[in-house]
């Protein structure tokens, strides 16, 4: 069985963290990166991703989270902030970094830029926003595995008020919105949930190939 296959047999969603135990920072250094190199559509990455390490805002973001210990007990709290509204500048953006870092000139890249801007771009906000949300997930998911690589305990979470960490973290101020979260760092001894047998469909059940 792949490494691969064993860390993901291995996690799950951690539900009591161990508080004296903390992600060391080269760790965490591998977690960042496994995020940034993560899949997303045209490689555009509509987000931003905020590390919360301060005590004493993880406290207030606890209480917007219907109380649940994983945000202030775990070592660290990762939160996904998609941009509610993709624009012809964040294209440009993009285009100017590929053309830097391929060294190609930007104006080979008109018909791709075109392309993005056609289709998400044009689209109504409300559909934006959803799309980049999406694509947080994708992020998250990276995280997930790499941490499961590294024995690093992870817990994803939706249960949270996203207008209470926008305000907060004053993402609505930056055209931003909380899409999903994480914590990481160590299992406690008293998480009985890491006792509980993997429940998932069979593969005869979820996969089709025709």
């Amino acid at each position: 069985m792949s490494t691969i296959i064993e860390s993901l047999n291995w996690r799950y969603a951690t539900k009591k963290f161990d508080p004296s135990k903390k992600v060391s920072a080269e760790d965490l250094a591998t977690l960042k990166e496994a995020i940034r190199l993560s899949a997303s559509s045209y490689g555009l990455q509509p987000y931003e991703v905020l590390v919360i390490e301060d005590p004493e805002i993880r406290k207030q973001l606890k209480e917007v989270s219907w109380g649940q210990p994983q945000i202030t007990d775990a070592s660290h709290l990762i939160v996904f902030a998609n941009k509610t509204n993709v624009t012809a500048k964040d294209t440009e953006t993009y285009m100017n970094n590929i053309s830097k870092t391929r060294n190609i000139p930007v104006e080979s890249l008109s018909g791709f830029n075109d392309m993005i801007n056609n289709t998400v771009v044009t689209l109504p906000e409300d559909v934006k926003n959803t799309w980049t949300a999406k694509q947080t997930y994708l992020a998250l998911g990276s995280l997930l595995a790499t941490a499961a690589e590294l024995r690093i305990d992870a817990c994803p979470m939706e249960g949270f008020d996203a207008e209470g960490y926008n305000k907060i973290l004053g993402l609505d101020k930056k055209g931003l919105n909380a899409a999903v979260i994480a914590t990481i760092g160590y299992r406690s001894e008293e998480d009985d949930t890491q006792h509980y047998a993997k429940v998932r469909r069979t593969a005869e059940e979820l996969f089709t190939t025709l």
